[in-house]
């Protein structure tokens, strides 16, 4: 029984001896496999020099450059074991029965190119690459049946006496282990024994080789502990206490810079332990890991821990200048009051105010040990204060008076927020406390504290100020107090608010800052002015803070001025010629709110109080802790009909120049800068040259996109800053959009050729409608001049038809006359026939009359009647007046006779039958009979007047001829 409590004590004791961790731990940030969207296990981790972090993880090569998680498998999607950089820059992966390098293309895409190939003939398969080792220009890959040599153009394959269980380098030496003949180190192509088995405790599995000094390595093994090998001797390492690995098994192990070396075992953890065999810090899912099993680790440049997880990866941020403080074991309860008072750190929070005595380390983060809690103190801390050389606490359940690790009540009639001595010279006898329900007094005599009565002033009082005999107090949604307190019966109170000056009387807080009473409000810094009685913008202060909502502010012992605006923290850093606003991005949005503190103790211990216990700044550390930044493009993405990958993010973006068609103008950017502990620190600041006017403001934003181009060359520039004002190099990426195949150069002599050609044929055209206008003119003209001829001959024909149709009338009168004439003469020789007749008759009847009268009558009368001589007379008149109508007629029909002659005039004429038939001495019907002869002798068909016929006779004269 005696010997069970024994075992239960040393293992107490053991398990307190593991836990004795800084107070003060690194931020831890975990990333998940929804994170990187890769497989569980990330069994090993390198960085490139540009900063980007690669992890050997189940399902591929995984790359960080602290904004975007990239997944690369294998052609045959196993797990990869083991990564390595090459000197040639290549990334060396090994994975199930495959083995190769990536390394960027053209584009600056990660490509995998297998060396397989390369093997030996008699080797056509193997199992995993578990290590791989870049050493003395070679690159070697561990399986279990062989070790590869890959010289850049063969494979050597090295096979074991057993089983190759281990690979690695320490020291300058290539060193891998056999499992039945130990350790054998290569030299000259050749492995060779090393340690001899015996030296070694049986089953042994090697897992890391570390550098202790130029001739010891530290050897990690799986389950049997540390080693120590020196000058081919082994030997036990020794713990300045119990062996914290004696039921561990370590997976990996790796020098750091500072002399520590960090240690990764199977459910337990990460040990951060020293060279001479102290446990410096035991990491766990206590102290924020994901799960306990750390499978690989690896420091960065920055001297930030990484570890790879059997589920998921871990960021520790080792060497950062912020720690936070859990003083309790759950990690629970809101920080509000912090102080050092006579070597005891005290931690008030919403549960408890804790103690720790403290050491002489500069850095309080760094103590070792465990908070206790202060008896009798449960419930809110809200205040510490040192008033009079004595330690003070405002408490939920009243004021106290710490000592001796005791906590002592004052008064406990309700909670207090404040303590604020009454007068100026020191010690006070007098302090004014500000609670729940207003103003109490205390008095101080002989180191100890009473309470002496009450102000009569009955509002809450979290924010006070005393100045001569004027207690001012600021209520969050009242507004301000003045209170004359020289009475405290009968105080004389003055309530301020925006009417007084003040933007609202909501969040107005008072504070003593550089000797002056300040209000912090929503709208920036506000002074008491007494000659107007009025606040007003402090115009010194809102130089440097301008219009801030600012609802905390505390100046540390160099006059930096700390604040917290919006639950960001900052600090008007004085240590320039003027001050400087500085940052804390780390924080925002993880500090208390509206109960916020600061504890700014010296440079190397600002306390903030936190949602859950502390943060601690080391604010020296924190400045000195400058690294150069280096801004990467990470991706460039081309859109358009097809989306098209410029460049993957792993080769210099400088170098890179690309040609995009005018459909492919959209292009989306994105960077980072691999700076992961300080990766909420940047700012951004982007400029497209051609396009962009300036540069762009600071902002958080990675990526950035630019849609419908124009053609032309451009340079799209990117740098970063921290919030120390430190701005990377400018990089950037040039490219130009190549203009739609009809702005071309070829199309443009194209166009020009085309334009010659237009203004040829234009010239041409031009010409031809010269000549054509011509022509036309003078076609105008002619038809003009035709016009005006045809004007002319159409008057002409109107005086021509005028005088035709008088010549017609003098013709129809002629005709009239002419039958007139052709009946004179028809009657005159009818008459003169009848007095011929009548004489002849005569003389031969009578014989009285002398017949030589007779006969010379007779003779008379004959020469009258010559009828046919009168009738060629007729028809000359008829023709001369006709156009020479009977002569025409003849031409045509010569066989007509006389009398066929006659008619045709009469018919011209346009006679009737019956003056046709007296002027011929013959009746109606002869005239008839005698028409019918003539339209047959002449061929007129019947359904054409005879009259018609002749009347047209003279234009069917002039067709016919």
């Amino acid at each position: 029984m005696k010997k069970k409590w024994l075992l239960f004590f040393l293992l107490l004791k053991l398990s307190c001896a593991f836990a004795q961790n800084p107070i003060g731990l690194p931020n831890i940030i975990s990333y998940y496999r929804s994170d990187y969207n890769g497989g569980l296990q990330n069994r090993s981790i390198v960085q490139d020099k540009n900063g980007i972090i690669y992890f050997a993880n189940s399902e591929g090569l995984l790359s960080f450059d602290g904004t975007y998680w990239n997944l690369y498998p294998l052609p045959n999607k196993t797990i990869i074991r083991s990564i390595a950089f090459g000197k040639d820059g290549r990334i060396y992966a090994g994975g199930q029965n495959e083995m190769g390098y990536f390394s960027p293309n053209k584009t600056g895409n990660l490509v995998f190119t297998s060396l397989k190939n390369l093997l030996p003939e008699k080797i056509t398969s193997f199992k995993d690459i578990w290590d791989i080792v870049s050493y003395d220009d070679k690159i070697f890959f561990r399986s279990q049946n062989n070790i590869f040599q890959f010289d850049g153009k063969f494979i050597t394959a090295y096979q074991p006496v057993s089983q190759w269980q281990f690979l690695g380098s320490c020291n300058g030496q290539l060193i891998a282990q056999d499992a039945t003949k130990g350790l054998f180190q290569f030299s000259n192509g050749e492995w060779s024994p090393l340690v001899v088995n015996k030296s070694l405790p049986q089953d042994l599995a090697v897992t890391a080789l570390l550098h202790l000094s130029k001739d010891s390595i530290l050897i990690t093994t799986l389950k049997k502990g540390l080693f120590v090998l020196t000058r081919q001797k082994v030997s036990g390492f020794k713990f300045k206490g119990p062996d914290p690995f004696l039921n561990q098994q370590i997976m990996c192990a790796m020098a750091m810079d500072d002399g520590h070396l960090a240690v990764g075992t199977h459910m337990g953890g990460l040990y951060i332990i020293d060279k001479q065999g102290r446990i410096l810090q035991n990491f766990t899912r206590k102290e924020g890991l994901q799960n306990n099993t750390v499978l690989s680790l690896f420091l960065d440049k920055d001297r930030n821990l990484w570890m790879g997880l059997d589920d998921g990866i871990d960021f520790n941020a080792y060497n950062s200048a912020i720690k936070h403080i859990y003083p309790e074991k759950l990690n629970e309860g809101a920080g509000y009051s912090a102080i050092l008072f006579n070597r005891v750190l005290y931690i008030g929070t919403s549960n408890w105010l804790y103690q720790l005595p403290v050491d002489d380390n500069p850095d309080l983060s760094d103590i070792n040990g465990t908070f206790k809690t202060v008896p009798g103190t449960k419930a809110s801390a809200w205040g510490l204060f040192k008033v009079n050389n004595n330690l003070l606490l405002a408490h939920h359940e009243g004021a106290f008076q710490i000592k001796d690790k005791q906590a002592f009540p004052i008064n406990t009639h309700f909670g207090y927020w404040n303590f604020t001595p009454y007068d100026k010279v020191l010690p006070s006898s007098t302090i004014i406390a500000g609670g729940y329900n207003g103003l109490d007094l205390i008095k101080y005599n002989n180191n100890a504290f009473t309470a002496a009565g009450t102000i009569n002033f009955g509002e809450s009082s979290r924010f006070v100020i005393v100045q001569n005999h004027t207690a001012w107090v600021a209520h969050t949604y009242k507004g301000i107090y003045r209170i004359d307190i020289s009475s405290p019966a009968y105080p004389q109170t003055k309530l301020y608010t925006n009417k007084n000056g003040l933007p609202s009387v909501l969040k107005n807080r008072l504070f003593n800052i550089k000797n002056r009473m300040v209000v912090a409000t929503e709208k920036g810094i506000y002074e008491y002015n007494a000659g107007t009685d009025r606040f007003e913008p402090s115009a010194y202060f809102n130089a440097i803070f301008k219009d801030k909502n600012l609802c905390f502010l505390k100046e540390d012992n160099q006059g930096n001025i700390w604040f917290i605006e919006e639950k960001k923290l900052g600090v008007a850093d004085y240590s320039g010629p003027t001050p400087k606003l500085i940052y804390f991005p780390e924080l925002n949005g993880k500090l208390v709110s509206d109960f916020e503190n600061i504890y700014p103790l010296n440079e190397e211990n600002i306390f903030v109080g936190a949602e859950k216990g502390f943060y601690h700044i080391n604010y020296k550390k924190y400045k000195a802790n400058k690294s150069s930044i280096q801004v990467l493009v990470r991706m460039v993405k081309a859109s358009g009909d097809a989306d098209n990958i410029l460049n993957g993010g792993y080769n210099n973006a400088k170098k890179a120049l690309q040609q995009l068609s005018s459909k492919q103008n959209s292009l989306h950017f994105e960077y980072s800068t691999p700076s992961f502990q300080k990766q909420s620190n940047i700012e951004y600041s982007y400029y497209l040259k051609n396009f962009d006017k300036e540069w762009s403001a600071w902002s958080k934003r990675t990526e950035k996109d630019y849609t419908n181009l124009s053609e032309g060359t451009y340079t799209f520039e990117i740098k970063a800053r921290s919030n120390l004002g430190d701005e990377s190099a400018i990089t950037s990426f040039t490219f130009t959009v190549l203009p739609p195949w009809y702005r071309t150069i070829w199309a443009y002599i194209v166009y020009g050729m085309l334009f010659i050609a237009f203004n040829y044929l234009f010239y041409k055209w031009l010409k031809r409608k010269f000549v054509r206008e011509k022509l036309k003119h003078a076609q105008e003209q002619k038809r003009l001049k035709y016009l005006h001829q045809l004007e002319m001959e159409k008057s002409e024909k109107e005086i021509i038809a005028l005088k035709n149709e008088k010549l017609e009338s003098e013709i129809l009168g002629k005709n009239s006359e002419l039958a007139s004439v052709a009946m004179h003469l028809l009657q005159k020789g009818e008459l003169l026939g009848k007095i011929r007749e009548e004489l002849v008759s005569l003389r031969k009847s009578t014989d009285d009359m002398p017949s030589e009268e007779l006969k010379k009558l007779i003779r008379i009368l004959n020469q009258e009647s010559k009828i046919d001589k009168e009738w060629d007379q007729f028809a000359e008149y008829f023709d001369n007046t006709h156009s020479d109508f009977l002569k025409a007629i003849k031409e045509i029909h010569p066989n007509l006779n006389a009398h066929e002659l006659k008619l045709c005039a009469y018919l011209r004429m346009n006679l009737s039958s019956k003056e046709m038939a007296q002027l011929m001495n013959i009746s109606v019907r002869g005239v008839e009979i005698s028409r019918y002869r003539l339209r047959k002798k002449l061929q007129v068909p019947t359904e054409i007047n005879l009259n018609t016929y002749f009347t047209d006779f003279s234009s069917l004269k002039k067709e016919t001829s």
